[in-house]
């Protein structure tokens, strides 16, 4: 990264850019309240840093050795001196900020009243942004993909659905993009697009869904390490969007026997990821279980772990849930979960 004086002007920093570019690179810029950092993208090993360092208005020229340079507290340390913390911004609500974020809705849409219903019952538990799938991955082709499956049709009917409830009470909306042909669709109707587990090695999907501009949740894939994790979370940052939501949501157990739990639920990622990125992460204790017994322990302790907040899988009435229903909870149990939660952030987070 180039990191530029205090006082180096507009001419000076596009000229910086522009060597940069003259060797084949991209500029990533990030402006602070007194310092400008340009961020290289791309095989740094061909620029001479050496020259770059030499330009005028350049204070220093410095390597980030993480994979996910953007993204690191190194790239950002420059800022935290003047107290500027990175908070992802949808319409009114702040993640990353000082409350906990508790996003809730049905895992599938399955009809407008179900979808109407539960968004009622999760507003009013206390829940800030409504989720629904209407694109659904699902390991088996015979099972219920989503209403998106069903035609184009049939996939901007409840779209239209999502939209109209998130209007009705006044919470964003956000669904899943499960490939890169959805994306202009969903990017219509929606205030935050998420890239699931299963895709977040698909380097087109993130490119193409990060230039929409929209914030974007991105979850953990079950089998990637942490570093694996930052890395792809580092294409939707190269492609100039940072309004990154990172999703914390299990990965495969090891050894033999019976699984009791869906996945195993990593709490350790959250402070981990919190002391290599800038960016606010969540957790899903939904998937991460796959069990509606463990959902309010494990969310209370990603949030006294330091969680910026929670994604939980709620149906007004779990026994008919299509998809899911051994994981989905109820209005009533969400409030108890928000209420408790509430409590614990306010004891933990001051540590």
């Amino acid at each position: 990264m180039i990191i530029m004086k205090k006082d180096a002007t507009a001419e000076e920093i596009e000229h910086v850019i522009a060597e940069i570019k003259k060797y084949g690179l991209r500029a990533d810029i990030s402006k602070g309240q007194f310092r400008t950092i340009i961020g290289l993208i791309g095989d740094e090993m061909r620029v001479p840093f050496a020259h770059l360092a030499a330009l005028p208005g350049v204070k220093e020229a410095r390597m980030v050795e993480t994979p996910y340079k953007l993204i690191s507290r190194e790239y950002s340390s420059p800022f935290e001196a003047e107290g500027k913390g990175y908070i992802v911004r949808v319409g009114n609500i702040e993640i990353g900020g000082d409350e906990p974020v508790y996003i809730a809705g049905p895992c599938a849409v399955e009809s407008q009243e179900q979808l109407f219903k539960t968004a009622r019952e999760v507003k009013r538990a206390g829940a800030h942004i409504l989720r629904g799938g209407i694109f659904k991955p699902r390991s088996s082709v015979h099972s219920f993909q989503g209403l998106g499956s069903l035609g184009q049709n049939e996939a901007e009917e409840a779209l239209s659905w999502l939209r109209e409830a998130g209007n009705r009470f006044d919470m964003p909306v956000m669904t899943e993009v499960r490939g890169e042909t959805q994306v202009d669709l969903v990017a219509e109707y929606v205030d935050i697009l998420q890239i699931g587990a299963r895709n977040m090695y698909d380097q087109d999907l993130m490119a193409k869904v990060a230039g929409k501009g929209k914030p974007v949740l991105f979850k953990r894939h079950f089998g990637a390490s942490i570093e694996e994790f930052l890395s792809f979370a580092e294409y939707i940052a190269a492609e100039g969007n940072k309004d990154i939501i990172l999703c914390e949501r299990g990965i495969v157990p090891v050894g033999k026997g019976k699984s009791l739990t869906r996945y195993t639920l990593d709490l350790a990622a959250v402070p981990v990821v919190q002391k290599e990125t800038y960016l606010p992460i969540i957790v899903d204790p939904s998937h991460a279980t796959g069990r509606r017994d463990l959902i309010f322990s494990m969310s209370c302790a990603a949030i006294a772990a330091g969680s910026s907040g929670l994604m939980i899988e709620v149906h007004h009435n779990p026994a008919e849930a299509l998809v899911d229903a051994q994981q989905m909870i109820t209005p009533q149990e969400l409030k108890e979960i928000i209420d408790t939660c509430q409590k614990i952030s306010q004891v933990a987070w001051r540590r």
